[in-house]
């Protein structure tokens, strides 16, 4: 998923109201955050495969250390450690937990069986969402509607900056994400990861729109 990801950051806000959204952002982002820096390391593998979905052209082949449960488990404790270290109260890291392991439960929804459980011989889970273009779009763009109507009720008093940062973001986010399946695959794996790296702007950007917000 992508903007299911930005969706479940965003209605963790009521359960962490102190923490940023930047915080919150990374933390549903987190595996996709690492996975550039990994295919880049050569440390993970995927293939341009058009066709390999409909929703998306890559067949991801071999992405254990960020992907896999039980990674996912370590990168989970190590962003609420991280929310300790900036001041999160014990809510919040668990919110940061929780975030982390709801990316691999929305991609075990998304993909097709290519998700491990751990490193090393894994059985594969994936319940196939991108085979249906439709069916994406429709259950992953309303669970990204829910989550801004939560996070908007969690936060009813934001500075006119901060609205238009918001309302920025959600526009971007959809028109990256409903144009993916209808445009061209990237032209091969090395841009792949480069351009993927441009996922750690979320982060910032959340960080950028909470700043000054007053949450209930």
């Amino acid at each position: 998923m992508f903007v299911g990801h930005t969706a479940v950051a965003l209605a963790a806000k009521r359960q962490a109201p102190q923490v940023s959204l930047g915080g919150l952002l990374a933390a549903a982002y987190a595996l996709d955050l690492l996975w550039p820096l990994f295919l880049i390391a050569g440390i993970e593998h995927v293939r341009i495969d058009p066709g390999n979905t409909a929703f998306t052209p890559l067949a991801l082949d071999f992405y254990p250390w960020s992907h896999s449960l039980m990674m996912v488990m370590v990168w989970g404790l190590v962003g609420a450690f991280l929310a300790r270290t900036l001041g999160a109260d014990r809510r919040g890291q668990i919110v940061i937990f929780l975030l982390v392991l709801s990316h691999w439960v929305l991609d075990a929804i998304s993909h097709r069986p290519d998700m491990p459980l751990w490193p090393g011989r894994s059985p594969m889970v994936g319940l196939g969402l991108w085979n249906s273009i439709a069916a994406t779009l429709v259950i992953e763009g309303l669970l990204f509607a829910a989550g801004i109507a939560v996070y908007l009720r969690a936060t009813p008093a934001r500075p006119r900056a901060s609205t238009i940062g918001f309302w920025a973001l959600v526009v971007f986010q959809l028109a990256i994400w409903a144009s993916q399946p209808f445009g061209p695959p990237p032209p091969d794996t090395r841009t792949l990861a480069w351009v993927g790296l441009a996922l750690w702007l979320f982060p910032v950007w959340g960080w950028l729109i909470d700043k000054r917000s007053q949450v209930r």
